[in-house]
């Protein structure tokens, strides 16, 4: 009788369930509004995996009892006081197979590193980092930005930026295009306006303007390519420091980089990994390009002691990228969900 296995990524802004058989063939997604339990509280995290998971099982033509084993990423779980309250969330499920929840980093890890374990580096509008070694012990950073010292999302690009651009009007630093490009972004009258507005809050810079520092680097302004190049020797930073914990110095394992801010492409991976080289010349950077749901399904299968092997991993990887394709296609299915790799 096959076995079936249960994976939920539950994010800030969506939660996607899937659930796959042991051969690692897709049978059925679901899909929810945000469940990070530090916006929405665990009222919504329960509300979020309960939806998905629903859908999931609906659409697999399945129940609770099928499942012999679930893994849960979960946004805004980062330390172990809020273990039993995340669990007390996904009991709502009544799953009585073995459950186990991480942090959404490290489904992404599991789901793009070959062997399951080693670091990923997120960065998207914020930045965090978390690994796990052969035994799967976790280490990890805060996530919690310039606050903890730790960077670079593309908020922490753009408060970099601004920084830079003040350094410019001010005469304490060099000039830079940046200036006018943010002029034109906020539709400032010239640099003393944006900068009074700034300051004052009537114009605001997020992080939905980080490509236009990238585009600006593209130019060739000298403020901008340092600018991405320090970012990127920052990322390499947060993954030091998750090596550190787990003393991989010496070993061969994949840095799984999962975020928007990669799109950037060289100028801010090659700088990271020119900074990780330095510490652990084993390490790899891959980029994740699978749904992070995949690892919480690898993570299901780990908890029942069913080890994924490279075959269901390229099998689950192979379903899913068929089924994204399938929604891409003018199909008129209002049913079909969309699947984010990020």
């Amino acid at each position: 009788m096959p076995r079936y296995f249960l994976g939920v990524d539950v994010g800030s802004s969506k939660t996607h369930a899937l659930i796959a058989d042991e051969r690692g063939q897709v049978l059925s997604f679901g899909e929810a509004g945000g469940g990070n339990h530090e916006s929405v509280g665990y009222d919504g995290l329960i509300a979020a995996v309960q939806q998905a998971t629903a859908q999931a099982l609906s659409r697999a033509a399945l129940a609770v009892p099928d499942i012999a084993g679930a893994g849960f990423g979960v946004s805004g779980y980062d330390w172990p006081s809020e273990r039993a309250a995340t669990l007390r969330a996904i009991g709502t499920l009544g799953l009585s197979a073995p459950v186990e929840c991480v942090n959404d980093t490290l489904i992404g890890l599991i789901a793009g590193a070959a062997a399951g374990w080693g670091v990923a580096v997120v960065s998207g509008t914020g930045c965090n980092c978390w690994g796990r070694d052969r035994q799967h012990r976790i280490a990890h950073l805060t996530g919690h930005g310039w606050f903890a010292g730790e960077g670079t999302g593309a908020t922490e690009l753009i408060e970099e930026a601004v920084r830079r651009v003040a350094r410019h009007w001010s005469r304490r630093g060099p000039a830079t295009q940046l200036t006018q490009a943010f002029i034109n972004l906020t539709g400032a009258a010239n640099i003393d306006d944006l900068m009074e507005g700034l300051c004052q809050a009537t114009y605001c810079l997020g992080a939905s303007a980080a490509p236009v520092v990238f585009k600006v680097a593209a130019q060739g302004d000298a403020v901008a390519r340092d600018l991405i190049d320090w970012a990127g020797r920052e990322l390499g930073n947060l993954a030091i420091g998750v090596i550190r914990q787990l003393r991989l110095e010496s070993a061969a394992f994949d840095v799984v980089t999962v975020g928007s801010m990669f799109d950037g492409g060289s100028p801010l991976i090659d700088p990271m990994r020119d900074t990780i080289a330095g510490f652990a010349p084993g390490a790899r950077l891959v980029r994740l390009t699978a749904p992070p749901v995949i690892g919480a399904v690898l993570l299901g299968m780990e908890q029942a002691r069913y080890i994924p092997t490279p075959a269901i991993r390229a099998t689950l990887a192979r379903t899913v990228a068929e089924i994204r394709a399938a929604q891409t296609a003018p199909t008129g299915d209002e049913e079909r969900q969309a699947i984010d790799p990020q």
